[in-house]
């Protein structure tokens, strides 16, 4: 319980932070990219400070970032040294000439670009240490390990095996981070940040940094995705989400409700999105998903568990 107090506690000061800055006229893909910075910098979740080990006892970040209007969109991945992954997705988008920078190039990048660059060492904390030994003494994958066994969820453990890519993997859910925006203008934005998996291979990339799997935005709604991110690629979930809103004519809700049954196959995933009209979805097929929404004129909902 006292972790769910936490969750809430930290998203419902993210939601202040993205709502006071809204008010202040920012654009929405400025406001994604502040509020997955606090995200970020608080080690309760997967990114940023916090991020899961790799099997070599490392970190290896990832993110992007997604700006409706004009499709324009960063990535990057296997950074070890960017305080603040999303930031470098943002310049990736806007100071190089590319969409998707990786391991020592981006990590180059960063320097050229003067961002603020830390030890590997600051990401690390001693819990992930300890579940990094226990996910090596079950030689498996560790996803999240934060609450309790037998509680299915975006975000927990589970007893039952699952399999990832057909292998069994006997703990199950990473949380990555995400904000989805639609600011006064109508304008979308997504943004997306992880450790990815505890116990990884070095050089795994997951679904975060890929365009149109973890992160989407066009001119019809934002998009990000937690859960399991070899089934998140394999079904292209935030651009599906889209695209049925295009070729469908369905409505965000419904959108994201009929991605999350026909496009997960046997995958565990959940994604919160927003629409140019100020609808907010959210969806996601297992127990809970840590997630909060708020708008300008004052409304607030931080939820963990059903819809």
């Amino acid at each position: 319980m006292e972790r769910q107090e936490q969750a809430k506690q930290l998203l419902t000061r993210c939601l202040n932070l993205g709502i006071s800055a809204l008010r202040s006229d920012l654009a929405a893909i400025d406001v994604v990219e502040l509020v997955v910075r606090e995200l970020e910098t608080d080690p309760f979740f997967n990114s940023g400070r916090g991020s899961a080990l790799t099997e070599k006892g490392t970190v290896e970040m990832e993110a992007s970032i997604m700006d409706g209007p004009k499709r324009r969109c960063g990535a990057v991945s296997g950074l070890t040294t960017v305080k603040n992954p999303i930031s470098l997705a943002r310049l990736v988008m806007e100071k190089s000439p590319h969409s998707y920078l990786a391991f020592s190039g981006a990590e180059d990048f960063a320097r050229q670009q003067g961002v603020e660059l830390v030890e590997n060492e600051y990401f690390i904390t001693e819990e992930n240490v300890g579940m990094l030994k226990l996910a090596k003494e079950a030689n498996t994958i560790l996803f999240d390990y934060r609450i309790p066994l037998g509680m299915e969820s975006c975000s927990s453990g589970v007893e039952s095996p699952l399999h990832m890519n057909g292998l069994p993997i006997s703990v199950y859910a990473p949380e990555t981070v995400g904000c989805v925006v639609v600011d006064n203008q109508g304008r979308c934005a997504a943004a997306t940040s992880t450790g990815g998996l505890m116990n990884k291979m070095t050089g795994r990339i997951g679904d975060s940094p890929l365009i149109g799997a973890g992160t989407y935005a066009g001119d019809l709604c934002g998009v990000s995705c937690t859960g399991e991110g070899e089934a998140i690629i394999r079904g292209t979930l935030a651009r599906e989400v889209a695209a049925v809103m295009e070729y469908k004519g369905l409505g965000l809700q419904e959108a994201v409700d009929f991605v999350i049954k026909e496009r997960l196959d046997d995958g565990k995933a959940g994604l919160i999105a927003v629409s140019n009209k100020g609808e907010v979805a959210c969806g996601f097929n297992c127990t809970g998903m840590f997630r909060g929404c708020a708008t300008e004129d004052g409304f607030m909902e931080v939820g963990i568990w059903e819809q």
